[in-house]
């Protein structure tokens, strides 16, 4: 193969003899907007994949469905909606889960809904080709790879210049493949040709990417096709073999720096708090400032744009993103994840009330988190009023229930786990209320003089990943 590198653009090719003396011409595009894939997404919509963690016990759907069907079968029509107001005055009135559940109450509708839900199955992945785009991201544009035919040149004759004129614009030069029709020699083989490309500065890659080329047939992503892989991570370069040019984009899996192995939220003074987050490739750090928001990261090769600039919450997570740089979450990432099955009402109520505490309070992970069942949610908190780091001797283990919190008498090197409460604490309904209990004035000052906006940022995040649940279990 005969080699065509341009350094300055960082860009190149290769082709075999006979092609390279062929009358071609090879255009190369890159373009950081990716259509292609947006194009994708919406040719072949997925489906959406309802939350295994579902309000309603797997039992209760079972049973509901088996008892509708019944009904149906005699004839009842009327008593689907008995049995409606029977499910909300359940809810009311009963607890059949002491853990927490029974605070539940159900509307109309979220009753009809939980009639009519199917148990979800977790998404069965096959070996496949075609890329999963909720599995794998996109990252830095599409680069366009593409043979001509060589239009026809201009020559001289006397004092004129004679040039044929085609009105068809550029004809694409069809490579010759295995599959090819035109090919007369069945023993003829038909080498491959070579792109290379240095990995776009502005996105970071923390495994070699995974390079997929346009199926224009299905308008899909594709990972077949492509052989040679050769990843240089010193100099940033990627180059491969496929059996023709094609678009094609570098990928990353979308969620390989999950589960965390350890997060971290303390304050840093009034209305200021960081967020660390220790993640299965990386780790960074998350300052907040009022409803700014900082980040700090080891990694830094062409993140001049992103690392260490204050931007809004929205505009952050949008701008990491497109970087490659993914802590965030979303309602398929419990297919592709390992996770603890926390009841949504505990764990959303948790987040909440960590914001409204952050400027007096620290929060981290809890490895008894995995322990105490789905209805609770176990971390490790402390009082904490400067920017240096919480001593270890200073955590404490709280569990946070739908129903009652409260402040554990083990700790995080205890042997086992064990639900009995701190001899010198009280139970209380709600987390806000225990921790007002061991408060300081100056940390009750703190939290009501907080920052509306600071808050609201916090929860943004806390909401955004959930570390209560993406975090290890082992």
């Amino acid at each position: 193969l005969k080699l065509f590198n341009f350094e300055e653009v960082g860009l190149g090719f290769k082709l075999s003899k006979p092609l390279a003396k062929s009358n071609i011409a090879v255009r190369v595009i890159h373009t950081r907007y990716d259509h292609l894939s947006m194009i994708s997404r919406i040719t072949h919509p997925r489906a959406h994949t309802t939350s295994r963690r579902s309000s309603v016990s797997s039992d209760q759907i079972l049973r509901d469905s088996s008892v509708q069907k019944g009904e149906d079968d005699d004839g009842i029509p009327e008593q689907k909606s008995k049995k409606v107001l029977s499910i909300q005055e359940e809810g009311k009135t009963k607890d059949p889960n002491p853990g927490g559940r029974g605070s539940q109450i159900f509307t109309q509708m979220e009753a009809l809904k939980a009639e009519s839900q199917v148990i979800p199955q977790p998404i069965t992945r096959h070996a496949s080709p075609v890329v999963d785009l909720m599995e794998y991201t996109p990252l830095g544009g599409v680069f366009y790879y593409e043979m001509f035919h060589l239009p026809h040149q201009a020559y001289t004759v006397g004092q004129y210049v004679m040039q044929q004129i085609s009105d068809k614009g550029l004809q694409v030069f069809l490579h010759p493949t295995e599959t090819s029709s035109f090919r007369d020699n069945e023993d003829s083989t038909c080498p491959p040709v070579g792109a290379s490309v240095t990995l776009p500065d502005r996105v970071v890659f923390f495994e070699p990417p995974h390079v997929a080329r346009l199926d224009a047939t299905c308008e899909q992503w594709r990972m077949d096709g492509i052989s040679d892989i050769a990843y240089e991570e010193a100099e940033a370069k990627l180059s491969f073999s496929m059996e023709t040019f094609q678009p094609f984009v570098l990928m990353q899996k979308t969620y390989l720096n999950l589960p965390f192995q350890s997060w971290e939220l303390r304050p840093l003074g009034r209305s200021s708090a960081l967020f660390t987050i220790e993640g299965a490739l990386f780790n960074l750090s998350i300052t907040i400032q009022g409803n700014q928001c900082m980040l700090q990261l080891e990694q830094e090769r062409g993140l001049s744009h992103l690392v260490g600039k204050w931007m809004s919450t929205p505009a952050l997570k949008k701008a990491m993103l497109d970087a490659g740089v993914n802590i965030f979450v979303d309602e398929y990432t419990e297919n592709y994840v390992s996770s603890c099955n926390k009841d949504p009402l505990a764990e959303h109520a948790a987040y909440n009330q960590m914001a409204l505490f952050a400027s007096a309070c620290a929060f981290s992970r809890s490895k008894w988190n995995a322990k105490c069942g789905a209805e609770h949610v176990v971390l490790q908190v402390c009082e904490h009023h400067d920017p240096s780091p919480v001593p270890k001797s200073s955590w404490s283990l709280y569990l946070l229930g739908a129903q009652r919190s409260k402040k554990l008498e083990m700790t995080e090197d205890s042997e086992a786990f064990s639900s009995e409460h701190h001899p010198n604490s009280e139970f209380h309904s709600t987390f806000i209320h225990l921790l007002q209990d061991s408060l300081s004035p100056d940390g009750l000052d703190r939290t009501k003089t907080s920052y509306c906006m600071f808050i609201d940022t916090i929860q943004s995040l806390l909401h955004s990943t959930r570390p209560l649940v993406y975090s290890e279990t082992i």
